[in-house]
């Protein structure tokens, strides 16, 4: 496989990094005899004085490890041994003779920052596709060629411990900052700088700027027993956050601790050793996985059908709006935002430039990029300027007969291929579009709340809606940066429709007398990033009454009867996190005196339990409260399959994921449901539906796949 070449520039060897056939950079054990056989070339070359390593790519220095290579390793050993391979590589350029500068632009992650790390000065682009991480861990994994090792010794241990524990994207402005790159400079100088770099590196060693580190992280780091307090609270917030159910953060802190505390040689060995273990762990596997069917998803199956997009109108200012607003302009769509009044667009106009300020101020994006963005967004208050555009996303209040209105409006002014796409949660795509004069054009866009920060897109479409549509829109979502997946028409589509079972569901063990907290507790402990009755107040109590208005006919169909309670609350005046006042008290300023007295930011409001039956509360059995509420989701989700709402189990593995927080260790619904076997399923479904109802019976599809013994993936 051809991966690398080299140019020779009086003394400097400029080693490119260009893997044949592949549109990123990856690092596999065939790179071994190849990194080996350039090191022993570049030292016995002796008109080679320097090298620098830069990639070929666009926008990828090197993009990690190549998974399809370690995942295929099945011999035990196998996988440690090629940690230990890759460690020895990084090693060798670490301690080479000859000054090794590292140019990078674009992404540099995992394996591609540590083969960064390992060499002996980095220069970055201040590009904003220029990202660098050690993202392993949101893998089910740790990095494995001496990155654990090399990092804390680089930057300060608490800064590491926060880059491998997250695997969070660090920018190149903060890079520098913080001493993991000596230098930024403009894509276009950096092949210049890095070679200039490399020249003086061999006269004398380049002064490197001391690592600012805040005067606490000093004193913690200085000493073994100070330390020990560092990674026994990184422990503590590790547990906090994943409940236990990941192991790979625990075996970063302690391959860490051992390098440290012992020797970096041990720290070595515990890595490579950790390595093989993480990549056998199911965790893993299902990270993966899920990692793989992102991948998939970037790429439009229906390209070839595309049709050009320059212009994008958003209908709504709101939070909504503006976030579609803002995530479009930022990959150079041009906007135009409407709303009824110019105080509403200056509200959502600000919306955007402070979530950007906030870039702005941790040196994500500059001043210049972020206005460059602001002045792509047009606010208007009439309908005309939607002449020119192509895509006219609609982001008002869930009401029907104002989603036909506006559809109207917007039809009677735009032109005959323009496409008209409804950011609803729930309301079904065909009766929005019942009395449209272009059915075929009318499609869904489900966004998520934030819209810049929440990564899926839930594309709609109905019988009518032209494949061209459904391929542009895709495509729109696909540069919006969103992972993107397509489903039929119905009430409340995929996501809605699964979660609206699972929270009414956690609304019936409140009228059982369960308990707020524990109930939260117990579905965060199963994987679940916020408990479901937090996720009410979150979503709104008013909003949740709305979505179990929409659904409630298809349940009541089956024999399953919806809770009501949710509009008693909203007609109570309980709506949840946006007015604090829900089924928690939400306190926004909590002084350190008032901590100190036991004040927290959010506490149980004791009130939303005279909906329920009183004060008297009990705790359910833990097991109980997971089976009911993840079951009811995850039968959903067979239905939706079952029903045809779904394209594919990936899907609907992908869309609960990233739309609802479904655990990602678990793979997914379908996946979860492999795991505990169909027949499981429909034992633990049948003995639910025995003690609570129709709500539980099984869908045919789990029966099928129960007596025929197959599973929803191979």
């Amino acid at each position: 496989m051809s991966y690398i070449r080299v140019e020779k520039d009086n003394g400097v060897a400029v080693v490119w990094l260009d893997q044949e056939g592949e549109k990123v950079n990856k690092l596999g054990g065939y790179l071994v005899e190849a990194f080996n056989n350039l090191l022993e070339n570049l030292q016995n070359d002796a008109d080679v004085t320097s090298a620098v390593l830069i990639s070929g790519k666009p926008d990828t220095f090197i993009a990690g490890a190549d998974l399809d290579f370690v995942f295929a390793l099945e011999e035990p050993g196998s996988i440690e041994k090629l940690s230990r391979q890759g460690q020895a590589i990084m090693d060798r350029i670490a301690s080479f003779p000859k000054p090794i500068v590292a140019a990078i632009h674009g992404a540099a992650l995992g394996g591609g920052l540590e083969v960064a790390l390992a060499c002996h000065y980095r220069i970055a682009s201040d590009s904003p596709k220029t990202i660098l991480g050690l993202s392993e861990v949101k893998l089910g994994l740790l990095p494995a060629g001496g990155g654990t090792q090399r990092l804390p010794r680089l930057i300060d241990l608490q800064r590491a411990l926060d880059m491998m524990l997250t695997g969070k994207n660090i920018y190149p402005k903060q890079a520098k900052r913080m001493g993991l790159v000596d230098e930024v400079i403009h894509q276009y100088g950096l092949l210049d700088a890095a070679k200039q770099a490399a020249r003086k590196l061999v006269k004398h060693p380049l002064k490197k700027r001391k690592k600012k580190a805040p005067l606490i992280n000093k004193i913690l780091e200085s000493t073994p027993v100070t330390r020990n307090i560092v990674f026994k609270q990184a422990r503590k917030m590790v547990q906090r956050q994943t409940q236990g159910n990941y192991p790979s953060p625990f075996k970063i802190i302690e391959t860490v601790q051992t390098g440290l505390e012992k020797s970096e040689m041990l720290g070595y060995t515990a890595e490579a050793k950790a390595f093989e273990e993480l990549v056998r762990s199911p965790e893993a596997k299902e990270l993966v996985q899920i990692f793989f069917n992102m991948t998939d998803l970037k790429k439009n199956p229906k390209k070839e059908l595309v049709r050009k997009v320059e212009k994008i109108g958003v209908l709504g200012a709101g939070f909504m709006g503006a976030g579609i607003a803002q995530v479009s302009a930022n990959k150079n769509y041009r906007v135009l935002l409407k709303d009824v009044s110019t105080d509403a667009l200056a509200r959502g106009e600000k919306t955007v430039y402070d979530d950007l300020q906030v870039k702005v101020r941790r040196k994500i994006m500059s001043n210049f990029e972020r206005d460059q963005i602001m002045s792509r967004i047009a606010g208007i208050t009439e309908y005309a300027p939607f002449r020119g555009a192509n895509l006219i996303i609609e982001a008002v209040f869930e009401d029907l007969g104002l989603k036909q209105k506006v559809l109207a409006e917007t039809e009677a002014v735009t032109r005959d291929d323009c496409i008209f796409a409804s950011n609803t949660s729930s309301l079904p795509i065909g009766e929005i579009a019942a009395k449209a004069k272009r059915p075929e054009l009318v499609l869904g866009m489900h966004y998520f709340s934030p819209v810049p920060k929440m990564p899926l897109l839930e594309i709609i479409v109905t019988d009518k809606t032209a494949d061209w549509a459904t391929a542009t829109a895709v495509e729109v979502g696909i540069k919006q940066g969103k992972t993107v997946i397509v489903v039929k028409d119905g009430p409340g589509f995929y996501t809605t429709r699964i979660l609206s079972p699972m929270l009414n569901e956690a609304l019936m063990l409140l009228s059982e007398g369960g308990e707020i907290v524990h109930i939260d507790r117990v579905m965060k402990q199963f994987g679940f990033p916020v408990g479901p009755v937090t996720l009410i107040d979150e979503v709104g109590i008013d909003v949740g009454a709305h979505v179990s208005e929409v659904l409630g006919p298809m349940f009541r169909d089956r024999g399953a009867e919806p809770s009501d309670v949710m509009q008693k609350m909203s007609d109570a005046g309980f709506k949840g996190r946006k007015n604090k006042m829900g089924f928690y008290h939400y306190h926004q300023n909590v002084s350190l005196i008032q901590k100190w007295l036991g004040k927290k930011k959010k506490e149980v409001n004791t009130t939303a339990y005279r909906f329920f039956g009183g004060q008297q509360r009990k705790k359910h059995d833990a097991t109980e409260i997971q089976n009911r509420l993840a079951l009811v989701m995850v039968n959903e989700a067979a239905r939706c399959l079952e029903e045809g709402i779904l394209f594919s189990p990936r899907d609907g593995d992908v869309g609960a994921i990233f739309g609802l927080g479904f655990p990602p260790f678990l793979g997914g619904p379908f996946r979860y449901l492999d795991r505990i076997s169909p027949q499981h399923a429909l034992k633990t479904l049948e003995s639910l539906e025995n003690q609570h109802g129709a709500r539980f019976t099984p869908a045919q599809i789990i029966r099928d796949y129960a007596m025929n013994q197959k599973k929803f993936y191979n």
